[in-house]
């Protein structure tokens, strides 16, 4: 059975990104771009991992880290940010990684492979 990773990023082009890439590594993925629309999402299709953007308007990263982690302590998640000041933030702490966003994503597939072990 595929491992399911849920993607949260406001941004349409991440989300797409992320989509591509790791159906090509064979997870399924699904995408979200508002708090709302994620938390909806994580509670219906139960997720392997989530991948988390920080900065999102209505509902901030961290505080959907919070609802995640409240409903599934174990789900992992990484915290995805093109900010790397938030590392120093004890708010991110909860989460299972954080990776600086970058166009190559061997970063961030390298972790999901360790969060994610088939």
């Amino acid at each position: 059975m595929k491992k399911k990773i849920l993607a949260i990023d406001d941004e349409e082009s991440i989300c797409l990104l992320y989509e591509e890439e790791f159906k090509d590594e064979g997870y399924d993925v699904i995408t979200a771009r508002t708090g709302k629309e994620a938390i909806e999402l994580f509670e219906k299709e139960k997720p392997d991992l989530v991948i988390l953007d920080i900065n999102m308007p209505e509902m901030t990263g961290i505080e959907i880290l919070r609802i995640l982690k409240e409903k599934s302590p174990k789900t992992p998640v990484i915290m995805s940010t093109a900010y790397s000041h938030y590392k120093q933030d004890f708010t991110v702490w909860a989460a299972d990684a954080y990776i600086i966003k970058s166009p190559d994503l061997t970063e961030l597939k390298q972790k999901v492979k360790e969060l994610l072990p088939t």
